[in-house]
């Protein structure tokens, strides 16, 4: 802009464009502009153009982003939702780059992936959950010590050898240090099941079930068994209240007939849980935090993995 400005200078004060184009080489040196461009301006401020300034560009007219192609693809994303860009700019005869305007720009769709759940509930089962859920904080609004009253339990799997998580490898760097590089690992084959319970203060009870042992009604109950009689000697006051509480999920072992008249006899009163509903299991919480721990170290047997 600032060398247009000194063309318009010169042709006032009646300069060739070849005297204009050498004084501005011996000022702007390599940074001059071509003789041509001079020549070329010269020859507009001549014709009557005073501005410096380019002629506005009318630019590519966007003949592909029309209202009838942008109708065309909502259309077929309704149809399809995962129909690709390519596919649409196929059908529709224009380019990925105008299909891919329509989408963003104009219909602001963008392409998300689902995300991966355990299971779909029904309508039915989410009314569960928010009945139970409800259940639960008038029960909290009642007695601000339920949550103390709860034991809750669950179960599980402690392997040989679990690979750390990404994040554990994170080391500082300098500038000039290689990128750290790990192998991709996978945990071991040998495991063994821990069966743990827990209240608001500590864990109560755990243990290990033994190799080759299925956990079914009949082991389970022996857990329980052991749980109450493990309750009954660190939290005696609460095992003597009568008003402590069972959470457990409902596997089929934990709801298991023979383990339902086993409460009952026992006056254990168990709190309801949902079908497929992690979220109200407490031990969800607490287990990726002790996994965790556990993430990076090798054993050498189940005996070693047991005494940790």
């Amino acid at each position: 802009m600032e060398q247009r400005v000194n063309f318009k200078f010169c042709f006032k004060l009646g300069k060739t464009a070849t005297e204009t184009h050498e004084m501005l080489v011996t000022v702007y040196g390599v940074e001059a502009v071509s003789k041509k461009c001079v020549f070329e301006w010269f020859k507009r401020f001549r014709d009557g153009k005073e501005d410096v300034e380019d002629e506005p560009r009318s630019g590519r007219p966007p003949t592909s982003t029309t209202p009838d192609n942008i109708e065309r693809v909502r259309r077929m994303l309704a149809d399809d939702r995962r129909l690709s860009l390519r596919m649409i700019a196929e059908e529709l005869k224009i380019s990925l780059d105008s299909v891919s305007n329509i989408i963003h720009a104009h219909l602001q769709k963008p392409k998300i992936c689902a995300r991966f759940v355990p299971h779909k509930l029904s309508d039915e089962q989410k009314q569960h959950q928010m009945e139970t859920c409800g259940d639960f904080i008038d029960a909290c609004d009642r007695n601000p010590q339920f949550l103390e009253t709860i034991v809750t339990g669950d179960e599980l799997w402690c392997y040989q050898y679990v690979p750390e998580i990404k994040r554990q490898s994170m080391e500082w760097c300098s500038s000039s240090s290689p990128l750290p590089k790990k192998c991709r690992l996978t945990k071991s084959r040998i495991k063994t099941l821990l069966i743990a319970f827990f209240d608001s203060n500590s864990l109560i009870h755990h243990e290990f079930v033994p190799a080759g042992t299925t956990v079914n009604a009949e082991s389970y109950e022996g857990v329980l068994k052991r749980l109450l009689q493990r309750i009954r000697r660190v939290r005696p006051q609460l095992y003597q209240s009568g008003q402590w509480k069972l959470l457990h999920d409902n596997v089929r072992p934990h709801i298991a007939i023979r383990v339902r008249q086993f409460l009952a006899t026992r006056n254990v009163t168990v709190l309801e849980h949902p079908p497929y509903s992690p979220d109200l299991a407490l031990a969800v919480f607490l287990f990726p935090r002790l996994k965790r721990v556990l993430k990076g170290l090798r054993f050498s047997d189940i005996a070693q993995t047991s005494n940790v």
